[in-house]
């Protein structure tokens, strides 16, 4: 299983769109080549770092077995491995959506059953 966090007006407009096309907070996919994506382990880390002033957030569960454009791991610094999706994220491959809520001190909790 794969993992994107998405700002919940950007999910919103996928579905009037027909597919997903944001790359990461205020970047496209025309604007990165790929969209980021991370696995379980990396999603709290991804959060803090670029997401800690912004709400209300989604995290999509995406199945790669079903996804249409091809996605490929990226060592983005030395030993640092995040999976990239190299298209539009076609809406069938993500199997669940999640908030991605915080705890009262404001750091991010992962969804009930990825904990």
């Amino acid at each position: 299983m794969l993992f994107h966090i998405a700002e919940a007006a950007d999910w919103q407009r996928a579905h009037e769109a027909g597919d997903y096309r944001m790359s990461t907070r205020g970047r496209t996919l025309a604007d990165e080549g790929f969209i980021h994506a991370s696995r379980c382990d990396q999603v709290l880390g991804v959060a803090e770092a670029f997401y800690a002033d912004a709400g209300p957030l989604l995290l999509l569960h995406i199945d790669p077995a079903r996804l249409t454009a091809p996605v490929r791991d990226d060592e983005v610094a030395p030993g640092v491995v995040f999976p990239h999706i190299y298209g539009p994220l076609n809406l069938d491959a993500v199997t669940a959506v999640t908030p991605l809520l915080r705890a009262a001190d404001g750091a991010f909790l992962l969804p009930d059953g990825l904990r």
